[in-house]
C-alpha cells in the first residue's frame, strides 16, 4: 500500500510540474491565440458549445475511468508481486479458474462501457446532426409573441427546455435571459407557440426567442451532476466549401457569389515563430454567434479538416461531399491542421479560422468579391473603402 501511495504521489507531482511549465509557456503567447502549448497536458480551450461537451465528457467521465483503471491495475500488480513472490509464498496454489472472478471481470467492464457509451452516442449525434434552432425577434412593446413551431414532428418544441427567451439591448447588444417566471407558454407541440411576457418589452430593447432541440454546451454529468449551461444552437447562416489538395486548401463561399481563395502555409519569415505551420496565407473568416455549415471534399487523396477548439474533424474525400458544422461566440483566430496523412507535405497543411463580428465579416466579404471581380453584396465599393482598409488579395 505504501508503494502505491508513493507512486501516486510522484505521478501527481509530475502532473503539477507539467501544468506549471505549460502555464509558463502560455504566458509567452498573445491573448486570444488558439495555439498548442508546449508541455501542456490538458485539451486546448473549448471555443464552441460542442467542444465544451466533448471536454466535459473527457474530464468528467473518460479521465476518471482511465485513472481509476490504471491505479487499480497498478495496485493489483504491486499486490501480486509482494504477496505472491517466491519468498512470501513458496508453495504456489494450483487452480485453473474462479467463476466469481470471471463474472466480476466480465461484468464490471460491461458496466463501464455502458457509462461511456451513453454520452458518447449523444455526442456523436450532436456532432453529426445539423443544428436547426430558429431565431425570431420582436419589437419593443410586445407582450405576446407567436413563435412558429414548424419543425419536423420529431424535432418540435414540446417543453420549456426547447425554448430560450431573452431581451436584447439595441444600443449595446447586451442580452438578458428571462426565466420561466417572466413568461408563460401555450401550445407546446402545436404548430404555433404563444409566449406571453409578464411585462411588455421595454423601449430600447427587442425580444429574442430561440426555439429548437439542438441544445449543446455544459450539461449535468450523466444528466445528474452539475449545472446546465447549455444553449440552443441556431440553424446555419453561412456555408463554406473546403477542398483539400496536396498540400493546401481551397475555400469558396457559395452564399456570396461563390468567390474562392487558396490557403497555403504562411512562409516561416512572415509570421511569429510559434505560428509557423499554423498560420496560413489566407484565413477562413466567419461571423461570431452564427452557425457555419462546412462542406468538404478533396481533389487528389483523402485529407481531413480539423479545428481542435471547435471539436471538428471531418474527412475530405475525392468524389464525395462530407458535411459538418461549427458555432462560436468568441472572436479570435483558431488553428488546426490536416489530420489525415496525405503525403510528404502532410505536416504543411494548416487551417486558420478567423472569427469576427458580423459587421467585419460583411466588409471582408465585399472586399473578397471586389478582389474576384464581382459586385459587393453588402455595400458599394466607395463605402467599403471608407469602412476599412483593403484586405489581402485572394490567392487563386
Amino acid at each position: 500500500m505504501k508503494a502505491i501511495i508513493g507512486i501516486a504521489t510522484a505521478l501527481f507531482t509530475l502532473i503539477a510540474a507539467d501544468a506549471a511549465l505549460a502555464q509558463e509557456a502560455a504566458s509567452t503567447i498573445s491573448a486570444g491565440e488558439d495555439v498548442p502549448i508546449d508541455k501542456a497536458i490538458t485539451l486546448r480551450e473549448a471555443a464552441s458549445p460542442i467542444a465544451v461537451e466533448v471536454h466535459s465528457f473527457h474530464n468528467a467521465i473518460l479521465l476518471p475511468v482511465m485513472v481509476g483503471i490504471s491505479l487499480f491495475v497498478l495496485g493489483l500488480l504491486v499486490w501480486v508481486v509482494l504477496r505472491y513472490n517466491r519468498k512470501a509464498n513458496p508453495n504456489a496454489k494450483q487452480f485453473s479458474h474462479n467463476t466469481l472472478v470471471e463474472v466480476i471481470w466480465t461484468g464490471i467492464p460491461i458496466f463501464i462501457l455502458i457509462i461511456i457509451a451513453v454520452p458518447s452516442f449523444d455526442l456523436l449525434y450532436l456532432q453529426d446532426k445539423m443544428p436547426d434552432g430558429q431565431v425570431n425577434e420582436y419589437e419593443a412593446g410586445t407582450r405576446a409573441a407567436a413563435f412558429p413551431n414548424d419543425f419536423a414532428p420529431s424535432r418540435k418544441v414540446t417543453k420549456e427546455r426547447h425554448l430560450e427567451v431573452s431581451l436584447v439591448d439595441q444600443a449595446n447588444g447586451a442580452v438578458t435571459t428571462l426565466t420561466a417566471d417572466d413568461y408563460d407558454v401555450e401550445g407546446f407541440g402545436d404548430e404555433e407557440l404563444i409566449i406571453t411576457l409578464a411585462n411588455p418589452v421595454p423601449d430600447g430593447s427587442r425580444l429574442r426567442i430561440i426555439g429548437g432541440r439542438s441544445r449543446m454546451g455544459q450539461k449535468p454529468v450523466l444528466g445528474l451532476f452539475g449545472k446546465d449551461e447549455s444553449q440552443i444552437i441556431p440553424e446555419p447562416t453561412v456555408t463554406i466549401k473546403a477542398t483539400g489538395f496536396q498540400w493546401g486548401w481551397t475555400y469558396s463561399y457559395p452564399d456570396f457569389n461563390d468567390f474562392e481563395f487558396d490557403a497555403l502555409i504562411a512562409p516561416r519569415d512572415s509570421v511569429p515563430s510559434h505560428l509557423y505551420r499554423l498560420a496560413t496565407t489566407n484565413d477562413v473568416v466567419v461571423p461570431a454567434g452564427e452557425t457555419i455549415r462546412l462542406v468538404t471534399t478533396a481533389r487528389d487523396v483523402i485529407h481531413a479538416w480539423a479545428i481542435p477548439a471547435f471539436a471538428v474533424k471531418i474527412d475530405s474525400i475525392p468524389g464525395r461531399l462530407n458535411e459538418t458544422w461549427f458555432y462560436t461566440e468568441k472572436e479570435g483566430t483558431y488553428y488546426g491542421q490536416c489530420s489525415e496523412i496525405c503525403g510528404i507535405d502532410h505536416a504543411f497543411m494548416p487551417i486558420s479560422v478567423k472569427v469576427v463580428s458580423r459587421e467585419e465579416f460583411e466588409v471582408w466579404v465585399d472586399q473578397q468579391l471586389i478582389d474576384n471581380g464581382l459586385e459587393p453584396t453588402f455595400s458599394g465599393a466607395d463605402q467599403l473603402a471608407e469602412a476599412a482598409p483593403a484586405a489581402p488579395a485572394a490567392v487563386n
